[in-house]
């Protein structure tokens, strides 16, 4: 009977590993994407990647809610139904939509393809939103809490990682170099493998027995709130700039080598972009290892320094140091930005498993909370890309610094839980 046991959870555990690969292939569309669209409307570049995060403001509290009544299986097989048609809609709008005028914004016509894209990135980012809320809490109950439940998180983000390389790869290597014939047709084999691969993770996941410990059970009361926590309330607004940090740092890489305009530049953008999800794949592989040893306060102390420290050196390193690619000299402090990855492999499981430590009961509604706060990796972006802008986009990453240095706060002495006289059982 206890090998049965051990066989469904590492069943379970592999299940939400796989779940974690998706949530990172459906998110990172939105840079790629956004070098297509920002041609044709300058403005819109972010406006993908806001969508599918602003999508959390809204589906977070829910999505807690939904754990809670209808289970982790029941909630992800609904996340992935809403991800197909969220996936749909963005390939809709590659067909469909380009002469009809909805609006003049920034002196530019708005045609109905780029209202359909923005729709579909919305209800993505329901679907990614959905999963998150299973995911982990799933795995740090897998793993027993702790720096053992760390340790799976950083399992499940390794996985996360990979897809997340692929992403910005392949649409660079399906674009190559972004021009005025540039459409979200040339993209569209990525939006089927995603729809494809949605769909086969439904059939795996109904057919799989996933723990659920708390359907079927009277809700819990509760007494007070979880940011009556002072640990999971300074944890949330580190998971808003978590997040903003996430995804700032290749997303403005990706623009900023793509705006270079030499032949390819799109295809080298892609690359260096993926290259950042490489380092965090690398990361979370070592941190997957060294968590149940490591405390996640000192990898966390660590890995916010060191981030700081490379941004640094990319924002004064003068623009003629370059390294060649492809035929093309590039700036080098391209690698110092995408080197960030290694640091920030470890943060989004580390702030979880600090945030939720000694929460119990509160672990599930939480979650929802942290959820809603994703929606900083659409807000924070979007702030640094209007930075970019006026600024110029390395002084954008000044920001990002800024971000690094509360999550370093929130390592040393924002997580430490000083209400341990509020009842969890």
């Amino acid at each position: 009977m206890s090998q049965e046991k051990n066989n469904g959870k590492l069943i379970a555990i592999i299940t939400m590993c796989f779940i974690f690969a998706m949530i990172s292939f459906v998110t990172n569309m939105g840079a790629p994407f956004g070098n297509i669209w920002g041609f044709q409307y300058p403005f819109a570049k972010a406006w993908g990647n806001l969508m599918n995060f602003a999508a959390y403001l809204f589906m977070g509290i829910p999505a807690g809610k939904m754990l809670i009544k209808y289970g982790y299986k029941k909630t992800a097989l609904i996340a992935l139904v809403v991800g197909i048609v969220g996936l749909a809609l963005q390939y809709v709008s590659s067909i469909t939509g380009a002469g009809t005028r909805m609006f003049t914004y920034d002196g530019v016509d708005v045609c109905l393809n780029l209202l359909i894209y923005l729709l579909g990135a919305f209800i993505c980012g329901f679907c990614v939103c959905m999963l998150n809320t299973v995911v982990n809490p799933m795995l740090n109950l897998l793993g027993g809490g702790g720096n053992k439940g760390n340790q799976l998180i950083q399992i499940g983000g390794t996985m996360n990682s990979l897809t997340a390389t692929l992403t910005p790869l392949l649409s660079g290597l399906l674009v190559g170099t972004v021009t005025a014939n540039t459409s979200m047709t040339d993209v569209s084999p990525l939006l089927f493998i995603g729809m494809a691969v949605f769909a086969i993770s439904f059939i795996i996941i109904s057919r799989v027995t996933i723990p659920e410990p708390t359907l079927g059970k009277a809700q819990p009361q509760y007494e007070r709130s979880p940011l009556a926590f002072r640990h999971c309330l300074l944890g949330v607004i580190a998971i808003f700039f978590y997040v903003g940090v996430e995804i700032g740092i290749p997303m403005e890489l990706n623009f900023y080598i793509t705006d270079l305009g030499f032949e390819g530049s799109a295809a080298i953008g892609g690359t260096l972009a993926a290259s950042y999800w490489l380092m965090m794949l690398v990361g979370r592989a070592c941190s997957s290892v060294l968590s149940g040893k490591v405390s996640t306060s000192l990898q966390m102390t660590v890995v916010s320094s060191v981030a700081i420290v490379l941004l640094l050196i990319a924002i004064f390193m003068p623009p003629s140091v370059t390294f060649n690619i492809s035929g093309h000299d590039v700036p080098m402090k391209a690698i110092f930005i995408a080197v960030c990855g290694l640091c920030t492999s470890i943060m989004w499981g580390g702030i979880f498993n600090l945030s939720v430590e000694g929460l119990g009961k509160y672990t599930e509604a939480a979650s929802g909370i942290f959820m809603t706060m994703v929606v900083g990796g659409g807000i924070m972006p979007l702030i640094q890309e209007s930075i970019a802008k006026s600024a110029g986009p390395i002084a954008s990453y000044w920001l990002i610094i800024g971000m690094l240095a509360y999550i370093l706060y929130y390592a040393l002495i924002g997580c430490k839980n000083v209400n341990k006289d509020i009842p969890v059982d």
